[in-house]
């Protein structure tokens, strides 16, 4: 049913928007149930369950700012049974079957999630709405944050994406920066054409990689080097690469704020940031930022200049970001550096949100192509 409603111009004719959420994410306000009930998901191409707090786990749900969406005032929900596909074939880091019912639970980073299988009619658009029946996960964020949002919309090419349960052909979105608070369009199928836009620089295309070892659960794109200005860093290339043992390589995150680089390519980086920032380093870490520097009394970021950070992609890409792409001013007088080591255990690299603000990025899923121009998304 929902395949045959994206066909006949379904999800590519709602006018769907994002909004950033505080300085960590952004966000897809959809309506669930019959009626809809209007809740705020966080946009995460790294993930694939689309779930959403749930009256249903009351008190083990965590803050947010709206009501939890409640199914027993919904007459299109039901519970998916432990035969449903999802079920069968959801990747979960715990799964079990009760009473014919779907529980899970899944650890995202920092962040735990738990609750149970479940379809419902899902709408999108503010205007042109269109309503699509959608397998979600009805449940309470068990440990972590969700910045106040209801839950997440998982974008990711795994087996209960939005993108995967709709045969989503391709996508793009263009985040706006936090700082701006201002909204701009998510687009699918046949909207999500880069050159129908307005664009700030070139249009450049890249491959999305298959995972060599395991069921591709991301977005991989080839990064093959780094740059900061005109100066290429010394990075060792396989340090970069996904290892046939399926580990490393690179992936496009939209659910995470920062970026991150293995240990060793995140030194050289970091060493070069040194030498070109004239300013005094900040001692230790500062939360989620390994490298801070305070800034001159009373000024802003916005009056230091930095030379642009270019990612290099295998084919001849580069994405150059400016001083807003990769440094953030996460309270005044100081400037962090929104990219860190990644932990070793699995050494994947991540391209994050703030990295891709104010970049409309395109994701041609059916014939896995990764585009990118730098635009004013905003102005979209």
């Amino acid at each position: 049913l929902a395949r045959a409603a994206l066909g006949r111009g379904g999800l590519s004719s709602a006018d769907a928007s994002i909004t950033p959420l505080g300085d960590q994410s952004h966000t897809l306000t959809v309506g669930i149930g019959t009626p809809p009930q209007p809740r705020t998901l966080i946009v995460d191409t790294g993930s694939d369950l689309i779930w959403t707090q749930c009256a249903l786990f009351g008190r083990r749900t965590a803050r947010q700012r709206e009501p939890l969406y409640d199914p027993r005032r919904s007459s299109s929900f039901a519970f998916l049974p432990c035969s449903s596909t999802l079920c069968q074939e959801g990747q979960f880091s715990d799964k079990n079957c009760t009473r014919n019912r779907c529980l899970y639970d899944d650890v995202y980073g920092s962040a735990e999630a738990g609750g149970v299988l479940a379809s419902e009619a899902f709408t999108f658009g503010a205007r042109r709405k269109v309503s699509l029946p959608l397998g979600f996960g009805c449940g309470a964020l068990l440990a972590g944050t969700l910045v106040g949002a209801s839950g997440l919309m998982g974008l990711s090419p795994g087996t209960m994406s939005l993108v995967s349960q709709l045969s989503v052909p391709r996508f793009s979105y263009c985040l706006t920066p936090f700082a701006e608070s201002k909204t701009s369009p998510m687009m699918f199928g046949a909207m999500a054409n880069l050159e129908k836009y307005k664009t700030t620089g070139p249009i450049q295309t890249t491959s999305i990689l298959r995972n060599p070892a395991m069921e591709t659960a991301y977005y991989y794109v080839p990064l093959v080097g780094l740059s900061l200005g005109t100066k290429k860093l010394r990075v060792p290339a396989a340090s970069l690469e996904i290892k046939p043992d399926g580990t490393g390589g690179t992936i496009v995150d939209s659910g995470s704020t920062l970026a991150y680089l293995p240990e060793k390519v995140f030194k050289v980086v970091k060493k070069a940031v040194l030498e070109t920032v004239r300013l005094p380093v900040v001692n230790g870490t500062m939360g989620e930022y390994e490298l801070c520097f305070v800034l001159p009394s009373g000024g802003a970021m916005s009056a230091v200049r930095t030379p642009p950070l270019v990612l290099h992609f295998d084919g001849g890409a580069a994405m150059t970001l400016p001083r807003d792409n990769y440094f953030q001013e996460p309270r005044a007088g100081m400037m962090c550096l929104a990219v860190g080591s990644a932990p070793d255990d699995f050494g994947v690299s991540i391209i994050g949100n703030v990295l891709q603000q104010n970049m409309h990025v395109l994701f041609d899923v059916r014939n896995q192509k990764f585009s990118f121009a730098p635009t004013q998304c905003a102005d979209i």
